[in-house]
């Protein structure tokens, strides 16, 4: 063998064993990415027409060139249309249904008028070898179909290129390296068949063939690098940039495949280095948002910024294959805080009582139960206050119910007045309050009560000029709450707060009457 064929042979078999490697690779990587399966047929044939030609050079005699040269035809023909294919389903183009069968017919044609080329000599005209040349080279020379198969093949490549290009204007960085990768990788053999063609290529050797060898390693840096059809737009500026909800989308191993700008509001960690990363690696420093995502539980996330907070509805929906297979999911964060806040808002109003602005009997309930139930995990002591405003019924016989309803939320607003933030005060029912006060022993509520009486007491409001003076009678009841106590502990301590207050009438009224010191009696 001539030492000028062996580095073209060497390098078809390398080019051949890198589009095999590249098509068993996107077979395990990306048989469902959008252009992925065109991708694993181009790389397929390419592996079989860069084989053949490799073997072609290596034969002796016309009859073995002729053999391999039908070798090569079986895949040759259809490399172009798996390209443009490949190329139209990476951006996001849906073709339509006939357009395959319309794309296929040339291909099959050129196979078929290859094969039977003795016949009519419609594809070539004459093959012999080539007598200036140190080993053997086949000479061809086309016929029509030759010439149609070739304008065909140049169409769909230009057209493949064209589709890419015209997605850079619309891409970041990122996307537009992965785009300039692609189209290197098809401009290549371009190149080299053209120096054939035109007889510039060395020795006449078809260097479309062997320049895959170099192309492919364009396809293998955007695949593999730059994670081509991982990342790949699937017109990202009709669908992202056009939401207001902030979107992020995950390949089927929790890679960033791509984002909107409106998740930067969510989080500040995303960024053009992102893609192609793990999720996980991405948001470690926000380990509350990277463990609701794992869990791929639709649940709310209140995000703070700025001082601002906002709420957020995280709902996960899958990417399925044509097959119905999930190879990803797109997580969208939906702004919710004007429902978060008009839920709070009802809420308040529900458990607010109207008139003196405390919490209603039903919420102050709900509220005292968290409460205890927290003191039950690890120990505590509380405290019931209840009182009423005394002589209530003689005020609004006296001033009228109006004046019976200022008075009421006087009393109501003094009380709130010596309470700390910790303290749960609600509205017991008509003229009648109950305050619970977590952490706090007997003698210290006593002493809240009296400040409370005494505040009533040495105070008076005026209505249609004239003064209204009130007193209110109190009773106090406290109780250490124990790890696993008592369920009815809140209706035991408001029976006894109850009966202190009746004690505290029973006594003259205006004043504070505790229950364990009445029962000691």
């Amino acid at each position: 063998m001539a030492q000028e064929v062996l580095v073209y042979i060497l390098l078809g078999i390398f080019g051949g064993m890198l589009s095999l490697f590249l098509c068993v690779y996107a077979i395990l990587k990306i048989k469902y990415a959008p252009g992925g399966k065109y991708y694993i047929l181009a790389t397929f044939m390419s592996a079989i027409f860069t084989f053949a030609y490799a073997l072609e050079l290596t034969s002796t005699s016309i009859e073995e060139i002729k053999f391999w040269l039908r070798m090569e035809y079986i895949g040759l023909p259809f490399i172009p249309v798996f390209i443009l294919f490949m190329c139209m389903e990476y951006v996001g183009f849906k073709q339509p249904r006939w357009l395959p069968y319309v794309m296929y017919t040339i291909p099959i044609i050129t196979i078929t008028m290859h094969f039977t080329n003795e016949f009519h000599h419609l594809y070539y005209k004459s093959m012999m070898l080539r007598s200036d040349t140190p080993f053997p080279i086949i000479l061809l020379e086309g016929g029509p179909f030759f010439y149609i198969h070739s304008i065909y093949l140049y169409i769909c490549i230009i057209l493949s290129i064209l589709i890419l290009l015209i997605q850079l204007r619309k891409l970041t960085l990122r996307f537009r390296l992965q785009i300039l990768m692609m189209v290197a990788g098809l401009i290549i053999p371009i190149v080299g068949s053209v120096f054939y063609l035109t007889g510039l290529s060395p020795y006449g050797v078809d260097l479309g063939p062997v320049s895959m060898s170099i192309s492919f390693l364009f396809h293998g840096a955007a695949l593999i690098s730059f994670q081509m059809f991982n990342v790949a737009p699937i017109a990202r500026d009709k669908v992202f940039e056009s939401l207001k909800e902030g979107v992020v989308v995950l390949n089927q191993s929790n890679i960033i495949v791509d984002y909107n700008q409106a998740i930067l509001q969510v989080t500040p960690f995303l960024n053009a280095k992102a893609i192609g990363k793990s999720i996980i690696e991405v948001l470690h420093h926000d380990q509350k948002l990277k463990d609701l995502i794992l869990s791929e539980e639709e649940v709310d996330f209140t995000s703070s910024k700025d001082d601002k907070v906002t709420y957020y509805h995280i709902s996960f929906s899958p990417v399925l294959s044509k097959t119905n297979e999930q190879i990803g999911q797109i997580i969208t964060f939906v702004d919710v805080t004007a429902r978060v806040q008009m839920q709070e808002q009802l809420q308040k109003l529900a458990s607010i009582d109207g008139l003196t602005q405390v919490y209603n009997r039903t919420f102050f309930v709900k509220e005292v139960e968290q409460t205890v139930a927290d003191y039950q995990k690890v120990g505590g002591n509380v405290s019931f206050i209840m009182f009423d405003i005394d002589h209530f019924k003689s005020i609004n016989d006296t001033y009228g119910h109006e004046a019976g309803d200022i008075v009421i939320t006087y009393v109501a607003q003094i009380a709130k007045e010596c309470l700390r933030e910790t303290d749960i005060i609600g509205r017991y029912g008509g003229e009648e309050f109950i305050i619970c006060l977590p952490n706090t022993h007997l003698p210290h509520s006593n002493q809240i009560a009296e400040a409370i009486r005494m505040k009533i007491e040495n105070s008076y409001i005026v209505i249609n000029k004239k003064e209204i003076h009130v007193t209110s009678s109190f009773g106090v009841t406290s109780k250490i709450v124990e790890w696993n106590g008592d369920v009815h502990l809140i209706s035991e301590l408001m029976r006894q707060a109850d009966e202190a207050l009746y004690e505290a009438k029973k006594n003259g009224r205006n004043c504070v009457e505790c229950f364990s010191s009445r029962a000691a009696m």
